[in-house]
């Protein structure tokens, strides 16, 4: 199995991308230690992935809190030994607009979970990845390489882009401790958050919901979108010891959507 034996965190699990991520994790023979703010959503997650408990772990965690992202990788290297690998789902994404209509408090909290948060969990995993080696996956986002028409968040999009540029410095840094640090990036995502936008757009343009999919599905390579489990895949992939030798990448799962 692609992780078997290996102690992965996910933070932001709720019913999207973190589930599938932490699902594919358990799936692949590892243990997966769940961080997101809303407790129930982590029991509900933990019992659907890991019904035992034999393999799952959680605590709800603030990633703007410093000292709740130690307790979170200090229960992992409690529960199981350890930790191989840290995968950052958790982002502030719902916050929409441009410049004009820019709240800049509100830019610098999206700042403060997307960027800073991502680095203050990184940082309390560091003294348990440095014993033997492992991986940082930052999931990233399109937006900050290509905005989209469809939608406007700036904010997100800086926040996201900044932490890929910080991913090469982390690369760097780490990379002596064997410490691999890589980002996923998606593009449209056929998960909870993209059909919500089709039917809302649907239902306010009075259209079926499949012509607003088709809008999207028309620009891909691929003819759909990839979806949640396809970035999971990925991520898990990136988490793993088959990517020993890749550090400092960006790899795009967006069905051919944008090509670099």
């Amino acid at each position: 199995m692609l992780l078997a034996g290996k102690t992965v965190i996910v933070s932001g699990v709720g019913a999207g991308l973190g589930h599938r991520i932490a699902e594919t994790v358990v799936r692949d023979g590892g243990n997966a230690v769940l961080g997101a703010r809303t407790a129930a959503h982590l029991a509900k997650s933990a019992a659907e992935i890991d019904p035992e408990g034999r393999h799952t772990a959680y605590l709800a965690t603030d990633i703007t809190d410093e000292g709740q992202c130690e307790v979170l990788a200090a229960l992992a290297s409690e529960r199981f030994g350890g930790i191989d690998a840290v995968v950052h789902v958790a982002a502030w994404d719902s916050y929409f607009g441009g410049l004009e209509d820019a709240d800049f408090a509100t830019w610098q909290a999206v700042i403060d979970v997307n960027l800073l948060g991502t680095l203050r969990m990184t940082r309390a995993c560091l003294p348990a990845l440095k014993e033997r080696g492992g991986s940082v996956v930052i999931i990233g986002t399109q937006s900050s390489v290509a905005a989209p028409s469809q939608v406007r968040q700036a904010a997100y999009a800086a926040s996201k882009g900044a932490l890929t540029s910080t991913m090469y410095s982390l690369a760097r840094e780490l990379g002596p401790h064997r410490i691999r640090v890589n980002t996923v990036v998606p593009g449209w995502m056929w998960g909870p958050p993209v059909q919500a936008y089709v039917r809302f757009t649907a239902d306010t343009e009075g259209v079926p919901e499949a012509e607003v999919l088709a809008r999207l599905t028309d620009r891909m390579a691929l003819p759909e979108l990839a979806t949640d489990e396809d970035v999971a895949q990925a991520a898990t992939f990136l988490a793993s010891d088959r990517a020993r030798s890749i550090t400092g990448q960006s790899l795009l799962v967006n069905a051919g959507e944008l090509m670099r």
